[in-house]
């Protein structure tokens, strides 16, 4: 047996971590309030916002830094802490209630001792979209930023916000909307932005202590049960109905295929966290369902997946395999790469279609050129052992496995630190196989988790004192650098996957 399977049985066969560890907070979110603005016209309702938000996060389970008139300074320490703590919880969201701007393509959040006199004031002065995307891009599962942001154009007609600056930011020349508004949105996958309204519209402040959209979002919000995607679609109705369609809210980007309730599941409904996506969409109440029937009719590929999941239970009485694949096909034609993944799953087993490698492997790849590691990793193992009619080539399979890795694939994680440590990378040694051992721990998997801590010695002493030097530069760890893991190293492993002792 080659080393490569040797370790995959090993990582395959663990039980997950003990009860003696405290679960990580698996939701996190940064909350913030801007209306004290210095220079440019005060706001009167974005700290009320704020804090409606951060306190109905908090009574769901969040745990809520809220900061109010954060200043550049602020801001930037403020998404640096935000960005480490998010890479080991599930769930990373950010409110931002404020003044916002389009530059040049670009939407720009501005701080409150912003003295903005030119396009560049904005772009130094202020943080941007992809700044807060990059703050919550690591978190596990989940990644929404939300904008109460773009309420007016709080410049005027002072700077001429769609003439290209000096400092080039954006590969963009698309004109500014200098009436006010945002510019649309295109996050990573597994990310979701939502704007208080679309791109180019202006959202209200609100006559009342909340604006529309931040009061529509603390009242679903909260609703136990309510799968996540619906949620802001009610958002967005809720909004519409109190603004006489004056204002009308939307999000971009698409989340994983694994539902989510933000408030926890209802009462009598099962709870999903942990649960795999099939046995987690049966949860979804009826009514859900019949909603993401008609999402599903209006090409919202989140819904299909969902649908699909459902008719692939065979507990279920919805068991429906070639319901399931007409799901997943009108999906994966629209792009989707999870569509795309599980049938291809679904052609190389002969579930509800029959047996087609050639398909199959099409779909593999269809999914791996859009950057999907679950394919990618796939692909890894057929062109190793050989499958789907490939002949083996284990050198080739390297170069998946590492793209796998680089996309924070857990076992890919761990399975290229493997072969690192084994010798069969030729241009990698002790220090890459730590680093990816450090982030297959950061990912949030518990297989690494538990391998590190009871069977360190699967691993050369070289990568063993190279990890500890990592836990080290991240201030996990404190010992010597000797690569016994003592119980030094065994907390500050479980530190760095998240847990704490209790």
């Amino acid at each position: 047996m080659s080393v490569l399977s040797v370790r995959i049985l090993a990582l395959t066969t663990l039980l997950f971590c003990s009860s003696a560890a405290m679960a990580a907070t698996d939701r996190v979110a940064l909350v913030l309030g801007m209306g004290a603005y210095q220079v440019i016209e005060p706001l009167d309702n974005t700290k009320n916002d704020a804090r409606s938000i951060a306190d109905a996060l908090e009574k769901i389970g969040f745990d809520v830094t809220l900061s109010l008139d954060a200043t550049s300074a602020d801001l930037y320490q403020l998404l640096d802490d935000f960005s480490f703590r998010s890479e080991t919880a599930d769930l990373a969201l950010i409110y931002f209630a404020g003044h916002g701007v389009e530059v040049q393509g670009e939407n720009f959040l501005i701080p409150v001792d912003a003295n903005v006199q030119s396009n560049r004031d904005i772009q130094r002065q202020s943080v941007s979209l992809k700044q807060l995307l990059g703050a919550v891009e690591r978190a596990r599962k989940m990644r929404i930023v939300i904008l109460d942001s773009c309420r007016n154009n709080p410049l005027g007609d002072n700077i001429d916000l769609s003439r290209v600056s000096e400092v080039e930011t954006v590969a963009t020349t698309e004109a500014t909307r200098g009436t006010g508004g945002l510019a649309a949105a295109d996050p990573d996958r597994g990310t979701l932005v939502a704007f208080a309204a679309k791109d180019g519209q202006v959202a209200l402040d609100g006559s009342g202590l909340n604006s529309p959209y931040a009061a529509a979002l603390v009242e679903k919000m909260s609703v136990p049960g309510l799968e996540i995607s619906l949620m802001f679609r009610q958002v967005r109705d809720r909004v519409l109905e109190n603004t006489g369609n004056l204002q009308e809210p939307h999000t971009y980007g698409s989340l994983t295929g694994v539902p989510f309730y933000l408030a926890g599941p209802a009462g009598g409904q099962a709870e999903i966290s942990g649960v795999d996506a099939i046995d987690a969409w049966a949860a979804i109440r009826p009514d859900q369902e019949q909603q993401m029937l008609a999402l599903a009719d209006l090409g919202d590929t989140r819904s299909m997946l969902g649908l699909a999941y459902m008719r692939l239970n065979p507990n279920e009485g919805r068991f429906d395999p070639p319901a399931a694949v007409s799901f997943l096909e009108r999906a994966a034609k629209a792009g989707s790469p999870e569509a795309q993944f599980e049938l291809a799953k679904l052609f190389e087993r002969g579930t509800g279609v029959p047996v087609d490698f050639e398909r199959s492997l099409e779909l593999y790849r269809a999914a791996a050129d859009q950057d999907f590691a679950d394919a990618i990793n796939d692909l890894g193992f057929l062109h190793y052992q050989g499958g789907l009619g490939l002949p083996a080539n284990p050198q080739k399979a390297l170069t998946f496995f590492e793209r796998a890795a680089d996309l924070r694939h857990p076992q890919a994680q761990f399975n290229f630190a493997a072969l690192i440590d084994d010798g069969l990378i030729a241009s990698k040694g002790p220090e890459d196989a730590a680093h990816y051992l450090y982030e297959a721990l950061r990912s949030g998997s518990s297989d690494v988790l538990n391998l590190l801590s009871e069977r360190p010695k699967m691993f050369s002493a070289q990568t063993r004192r190279a990890l500890q030097t990592k836990l080290r530069q991240h201030d996990f760890y404190t010992g010597s650098i000797d690569g016994d893991f003592g119980p030094g190293t065994r907390v500050a492993i479980r530190r760095a996957y998240g847990l704490e002792e209790e």
